[in-house]
């Protein structure tokens, strides 16, 4: 991570911390970040629903409430970065009405000069089901640019397999070659990938989680190795271990300490059995440390932490 957000940020946080994870107000840690300095702003604020980690509020002091998050949010982009704004629809319990978030945060955006590239369809096959109009079974990730051209994508990472992997031109002058790209088809902007509920292998106590596909494809395709990724809403820590397990540097924010703390957990065990370089980095939490204990299996020292997370210097030699 640039050693410029390491100081700012907090003065017990020094240069050999990968990830940081912070319990509080978003709108707090957000002034301490330095501009220009995020790749990736990735995130899934609350929908205004009235869910445990949010207090519901009119359709539009929410709206100002996104406002101030967002707009405090773009500065701290570089210019190659992007910013992906994960939200589903506010539901008028009055009168039933739908009112489509991604729609109504659109202008805010615009009017910071940013450039959308994709409004990404997020497919689920399950969920709740209504009697009084068609069971909602998708939901939208916006994703802007800050500049329209030369921003970071990389799409060779994230292709998936052809449905057709061996056609071939059957005319001209490449006829008889294949005619795919033979590392995979763009995967579009229609994602089929279940939502995590019930029995789901990545299901914790948070109600509203982000599959691990989903943010894994996000960073994948709009970071490169050792940049910053920012999530202000954090929730259960996906993107934290994801932008992690991917050596991307990570700051997240969460303010109900229950989730702060099972994303800390997930986090954890995670990485047990992750290879020795992922396992030689260093973790910074707000409220306290933890030394991690070192396990000794067939395949050398692998990282444990002791309770929930912790610290893993990177200079320390565990061999």
């Amino acid at each position: 991570m640039k050693k410029n957000v390491r100081k700012i940020i907090r003065k017990r946080y020094t240069d050999k911390e990968d990830a940081y994870i912070y319990h509080g107000d978003a709108r707090k840690l957000i002034k301490k970040i330095p501009l220009n300095s995020l790749q990736l702003i990735i995130t899934s604020p609350p929908y205004n629903i009235g869910k445990e980690y949010e207090t519901q509020t009119s359709l539009e002091e929410y709206i100002d409430f996104q406002k101030e998050i967002i707009e405090s949010c773009i500065p701290l982009l570089n210019e190659n970065g992007s910013i992906c704004w994960q939200v589903g629809n506010y539901i008028d319990k009055k009168n039933g009405e739908i009112y489509p978030l991604d729609i109504i945060l659109y202008d805010i955006f615009k009017k910071n000069n940013l450039f959308l590239k994709n409004r990404i369809i997020w497919y689920f096959g399950h969920g709740l089901n209504s009697s009084k109009r068609f069971s909602g079974r998708y939901e939208t990730i916006l994703w802007f640019t800050k500049k329209s051209e030369g921003y970071v994508f990389n799409l060779d990472d994230v292709r998936i397999p052809q449905k057709y992997p061996g056609k071939r031109h059957f005319k001209g002058p490449n006829k008889g070659k294949y005619s795919g790209n033979k590392l995979g088809k763009n995967p579009s902007d229609v994602w089929d990938i279940p939502n995590v509920k019930a029995n789901h292998v990545e299901k914790t106590e948070h109600p509203c989680q982000f599959p691990i596909a989903l943010i894994n494809k996000l960073i994948l395709a709009l970071t490169n190795e050792n940049d910053i990724v920012f999530d202000p809403f954090a929730g259960s820590g996906t993107t934290l271990f994801e932008s992690f397990k991917n050596n991307i540097n990570v700051i997240s924010i969460e303010k109900i300490k229950k989730y702060k703390d099972i994303g800390c957990k997930v986090f954890s065990f995670y990485f047990l059995d992750i290879p020795q370089n992922y396992a030689r980095r260093r973790i910074f939490r707000n409220d306290f440390f933890i030394q991690p204990s070192k396990t000794i299996l067939q395949k050398g020292f692998l990282l444990q932490f002791l309770t929930q997370t912790g610290i893993y210097s990177k200079n320390q030699n565990y061999a």
